[in-house]
Protein backbone atom coordinates (compact mmCIF):
# COMPACT_ATOMS: atom_id res chain seq x y z
CA UNK A 1 0.00 0.00 0.00
CA UNK A 2 1.46 3.60 -1.46
CA UNK A 3 3.06 5.37 1.38
CA UNK A 4 2.39 9.30 1.04
CA UNK A 5 4.88 12.30 1.49
CA UNK A 6 4.06 15.65 1.14
CA UNK A 7 6.85 18.03 -0.11
CA UNK A 8 6.43 21.16 1.65
CA UNK A 9 7.87 24.32 2.79
CA UNK A 10 5.60 27.56 2.70
CA UNK A 11 9.70 29.27 2.14
CA UNK A 12 9.96 29.37 -2.13
CA UNK A 13 13.35 28.66 -3.56
CA UNK A 14 14.70 25.78 -0.40
CA UNK A 15 15.07 23.13 -3.78
CA UNK A 16 11.15 21.82 -2.77
CA UNK A 17 10.07 20.84 -6.38
CA UNK A 18 13.71 19.70 -7.29
CA UNK A 19 13.27 17.34 -4.40
CA UNK A 20 9.97 16.49 -5.09
CA UNK A 21 10.86 15.39 -9.15
CA UNK A 22 13.99 13.59 -8.10
CA UNK A 23 12.79 11.86 -4.81
CA UNK A 24 10.35 10.60 -7.26
CA UNK A 25 12.49 9.38 -10.05
CA UNK A 26 15.06 7.85 -8.15
CA UNK A 27 12.42 5.99 -5.76
CA UNK A 28 10.93 4.61 -9.50
CA UNK A 29 14.71 3.46 -10.69
CA UNK A 30 14.91 1.39 -7.78
CA UNK A 31 11.86 -0.62 -8.44
CA UNK A 32 9.24 1.09 -6.53
CA UNK A 33 6.33 2.49 -8.25
CA UNK A 34 5.45 5.99 -7.70
CA UNK A 35 2.75 8.58 -8.46
CA UNK A 36 3.96 12.15 -8.37
CA UNK A 37 1.05 14.36 -7.90
CA UNK A 38 1.64 18.27 -8.55
CA UNK A 39 -0.22 20.50 -6.47
CA UNK A 40 1.92 23.31 -7.02
CA UNK A 41 0.21 26.08 -9.54
CA UNK A 42 3.26 26.85 -11.42
CA UNK A 43 3.57 23.11 -12.37
CA UNK A 44 7.31 22.87 -11.94
CA UNK A 45 6.93 19.12 -10.66
CA UNK A 46 5.02 18.00 -13.76
CA UNK A 47 7.37 20.17 -16.54
CA UNK A 48 10.17 18.67 -14.56
CA UNK A 49 9.28 15.09 -15.08
CA UNK A 50 8.80 15.76 -18.77
CA UNK A 51 4.92 16.55 -18.81
CA UNK A 52 3.81 19.15 -21.36
CA UNK A 53 2.23 21.10 -18.58
CA UNK A 54 -0.15 23.11 -21.41
CA UNK A 55 -1.08 20.50 -23.37
CA UNK A 56 -2.62 18.16 -20.80
CA UNK A 57 -6.37 17.71 -21.27
CA UNK A 58 -7.38 17.72 -17.71
CA UNK A 59 -5.48 18.25 -14.56
CA UNK A 60 -5.65 18.13 -10.43
CA UNK A 61 -7.49 21.76 -10.88
CA UNK A 62 -10.35 19.56 -12.51
CA UNK A 63 -10.15 16.78 -10.32
CA UNK A 64 -10.37 19.51 -7.33
CA UNK A 65 -13.81 21.09 -9.26
CA UNK A 66 -14.90 17.70 -9.49
CA UNK A 67 -15.40 17.80 -13.07
CA UNK A 68 -12.67 14.85 -13.52
CA UNK A 69 -11.69 11.20 -12.24
CA UNK A 70 -8.03 10.48 -10.87
CA UNK A 71 -7.73 8.05 -13.40
CA UNK A 72 -8.62 9.87 -16.51
CA UNK A 73 -5.94 12.68 -15.15
CA UNK A 74 -2.91 10.50 -14.42
CA UNK A 75 -0.26 10.65 -17.04
CA UNK A 76 0.79 6.73 -16.94
CA UNK A 77 4.16 5.53 -16.98
CA UNK A 78 6.01 9.15 -17.69
CA UNK A 79 9.39 7.50 -16.79
CA UNK A 80 9.74 3.62 -15.87
CA UNK A 81 7.84 3.06 -12.45
CA UNK A 82 6.64 7.00 -12.47
CA UNK A 83 2.83 8.10 -13.01
CA UNK A 84 2.27 11.88 -13.37
CA UNK A 85 -0.66 13.49 -11.71
CA UNK A 86 0.20 16.95 -13.88
CA UNK A 87 -1.09 20.69 -13.19
CA UNK A 88 -0.72 24.05 -14.57
CA UNK A 89 -1.84 27.49 -14.07
CA UNK A 90 -5.51 26.75 -13.68
CA UNK A 91 -5.29 25.44 -10.40
CA UNK A 92 -4.54 28.62 -8.64
CA UNK A 93 -8.15 29.55 -9.35
CA UNK A 94 -8.67 26.41 -7.25
CA UNK A 95 -8.77 28.96 -3.70
CA UNK A 96 -11.44 30.54 -4.92
CA UNK A 97 -13.33 27.98 -6.13
CA UNK A 98 -13.71 26.13 -3.29
CA UNK A 99 -15.50 28.64 -1.22
CA UNK A 100 -18.29 27.11 0.71
CA UNK A 101 -17.68 23.41 -0.78
CA UNK A 102 -17.76 20.92 2.13
CA UNK A 103 -15.30 18.46 3.24
CA UNK A 104 -12.68 20.80 0.82
CA UNK A 105 -10.04 20.01 2.61
CA UNK A 106 -10.66 16.34 1.97
CA UNK A 107 -10.71 16.28 -1.96
CA UNK A 108 -7.54 15.17 -3.23
CA UNK A 109 -7.44 12.62 0.24
CA UNK A 110 -10.79 11.13 -1.29
CA UNK A 111 -9.40 10.81 -4.78
CA UNK A 112 -5.71 9.21 -4.05
CA UNK A 113 -7.72 6.82 -1.74
CA UNK A 114 -8.83 5.17 -5.49
CA UNK A 115 -5.89 4.57 -6.69
CA UNK A 116 -3.25 4.74 -3.72
CA UNK A 117 -3.15 0.38 -3.54
CA UNK A 118 -1.44 1.01 -6.80
CA UNK A 119 1.58 2.87 -5.79
CA UNK A 120 4.46 1.82 -3.36
CA UNK A 121 5.36 5.62 -2.35
CA UNK A 122 3.74 8.75 -3.48
CA UNK A 123 4.63 11.96 -3.50
CA UNK A 124 3.17 15.46 -3.04
CA UNK A 125 4.76 18.44 -4.25
CA UNK A 126 3.09 21.00 -2.16
CA UNK A 127 3.06 25.18 -3.36
CA UNK A 128 5.47 27.38 -1.35
CA UNK A 129 2.56 28.50 0.93
CA UNK A 130 -0.06 27.45 3.03
CA UNK A 131 -3.19 27.29 1.32
CA UNK A 132 -5.97 25.13 0.98
CA UNK A 133 -4.01 23.22 -1.71
CA UNK A 134 -1.17 22.37 0.64
CA UNK A 135 -3.94 21.96 3.24
CA UNK A 136 -5.32 19.01 0.93
CA UNK A 137 -2.11 17.43 0.72
CA UNK A 138 -1.69 17.19 4.56
CA UNK A 139 -5.06 15.65 4.86
CA UNK A 140 -3.80 12.98 1.85
CA UNK A 141 -0.49 12.17 3.14
CA UNK A 142 1.19 10.04 6.18
CA UNK A 143 4.04 12.32 6.55
CA UNK A 144 5.69 15.59 5.40
CA UNK A 145 9.40 15.69 4.35
CA UNK A 146 10.74 19.85 4.79
CA UNK A 147 13.51 20.44 2.55
CA UNK A 148 15.73 23.41 4.04
CA UNK A 149 17.99 25.80 2.50
CA UNK A 150 21.97 25.94 3.92
CA UNK A 151 21.80 29.39 4.31
CA UNK A 152 20.97 31.87 7.02
CA UNK A 153 17.31 31.91 7.55
CA UNK A 154 16.65 28.63 7.22
CA UNK A 155 14.72 27.87 10.73
CA UNK A 156 12.74 31.24 9.28
CA UNK A 157 9.44 29.77 8.73
CA UNK A 158 9.73 26.25 9.88
CA UNK A 159 8.37 26.79 12.84
CA UNK A 160 5.46 27.94 11.35
CA UNK A 161 5.49 25.11 9.15
CA UNK A 162 5.64 22.64 11.63
CA UNK A 163 2.76 24.61 13.92
CA UNK A 164 0.86 23.83 10.25
CA UNK A 165 1.53 20.45 10.37
CA UNK A 166 0.64 19.85 14.08
CA UNK A 167 -2.40 21.64 13.78
CA UNK A 168 -3.71 19.64 10.69
CA UNK A 169 -2.94 16.79 13.22
CA UNK A 170 -4.67 17.43 15.60
CA UNK A 171 -7.78 18.61 13.52
CA UNK A 172 -7.89 17.27 10.23
CA UNK A 173 -5.57 14.31 9.73
CA UNK A 174 -4.21 11.98 13.08
CA UNK A 175 -1.49 10.18 11.09
CA UNK A 176 -0.08 12.90 9.89
CA UNK A 177 3.86 12.50 10.65
CA UNK A 178 6.55 14.77 10.26
CA UNK A 179 8.81 12.75 7.74
CA UNK A 180 12.14 14.72 8.62
CA UNK A 181 14.03 17.46 7.18
CA UNK A 182 16.27 17.28 4.47
CA UNK A 183 18.77 19.71 3.95
CA UNK A 184 19.30 21.46 0.07
CA UNK A 185 21.90 23.77 -1.35
CA UNK A 186 24.45 22.56 0.59
CA UNK A 187 27.48 24.31 -0.51
CA UNK A 188 30.99 22.35 1.07
CA UNK A 189 33.04 25.48 0.50
CA UNK A 190 31.69 27.86 2.92
CA UNK A 191 31.24 27.79 6.66
CA UNK A 192 27.41 29.17 6.66
CA UNK A 193 26.33 25.92 4.91
CA UNK A 194 27.89 24.00 7.89
CA UNK A 195 26.85 26.43 10.65
CA UNK A 196 23.54 26.45 9.53
CA UNK A 197 23.52 22.29 9.08
CA UNK A 198 24.68 22.35 13.00
CA UNK A 199 22.33 25.22 14.14
CA UNK A 200 19.11 23.13 12.67
CA UNK A 201 20.45 19.74 14.46
CA UNK A 202 20.52 21.65 17.49
CA UNK A 203 17.14 23.83 17.77
CA UNK A 204 14.90 21.45 15.95
CA UNK A 205 13.41 17.90 17.66
CA UNK A 206 13.31 16.29 14.02
CA UNK A 207 14.37 13.28 12.55
CA UNK A 208 16.91 14.58 9.91
CA UNK A 209 18.04 12.54 7.15
CA UNK A 210 21.73 11.86 6.67
CA UNK A 211 21.50 12.72 3.01
CA UNK A 212 22.59 16.13 2.27
CA UNK A 213 21.70 17.88 -1.11
CA UNK A 214 24.65 20.05 -2.47
CA UNK A 215 24.19 22.78 -4.64
CA UNK A 216 25.26 21.38 -8.07
CA UNK A 217 24.95 23.07 -11.59
CA UNK A 218 23.50 19.64 -13.44
CA UNK A 219 20.68 19.66 -11.17
CA UNK A 220 19.27 23.04 -11.51
CA UNK A 221 20.32 22.59 -15.65
CA UNK A 222 18.11 19.40 -15.61
CA UNK A 223 14.31 20.55 -15.44
CA UNK A 224 14.86 23.10 -17.96
CA UNK A 225 15.20 19.50 -20.20
CA UNK A 226 12.02 17.97 -18.66
CA UNK A 227 14.35 14.88 -17.08
CA UNK A 228 15.10 13.84 -13.29
CA UNK A 229 18.50 14.29 -12.47
CA UNK A 230 19.41 10.74 -12.77
CA UNK A 231 18.56 10.77 -16.30
CA UNK A 232 20.43 14.33 -17.48
CA UNK A 233 23.36 13.21 -15.70
CA UNK A 234 23.06 10.06 -14.24
CA UNK A 235 27.00 10.46 -12.66
CA UNK A 236 26.50 13.70 -11.15
CA UNK A 237 26.86 14.62 -7.02
CA UNK A 238 23.27 15.89 -7.40
CA UNK A 239 21.91 12.60 -8.39
CA UNK A 240 24.20 10.05 -5.90
CA UNK A 241 22.66 12.29 -3.24
CA UNK A 242 19.02 12.06 -4.38
CA UNK A 243 19.56 8.10 -4.89
CA UNK A 244 20.83 7.98 -0.92
CA UNK A 245 17.97 10.31 0.03
CA UNK A 246 15.03 7.89 -1.51
CA UNK A 247 17.50 4.84 -0.01
CA UNK A 248 17.32 6.64 3.22
CA UNK A 249 13.30 6.81 2.23
CA UNK A 250 12.84 3.19 1.15
CA UNK A 251 14.78 2.19 4.49
CA UNK A 252 12.42 4.11 6.94
CA UNK A 253 9.43 2.48 5.21
CA UNK A 254 11.08 -1.26 5.85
Amino acid sequence: MGRIIAIANQKGGVGKTTTAINLSACLAEKGKKVLAIDMDPQGNMTSGLGVDKDSVEKTVYDLIIGEAQIEEIICKEVLENLDVLPTNIDLSAAEIELIGIENKEYIIKNEVEKVKENYDFIIIDCPPSLSMLTINAMTTADSVLVPIQCEYYALEGLSQLIHTIELVKERLNSNLEIEGVVFTMYDARTNLSLQVVENVKDNLNQNIYKTIIPRNIRLAEAPSYGMPINQYDPKSSGAESYRLLADEVIEKEE
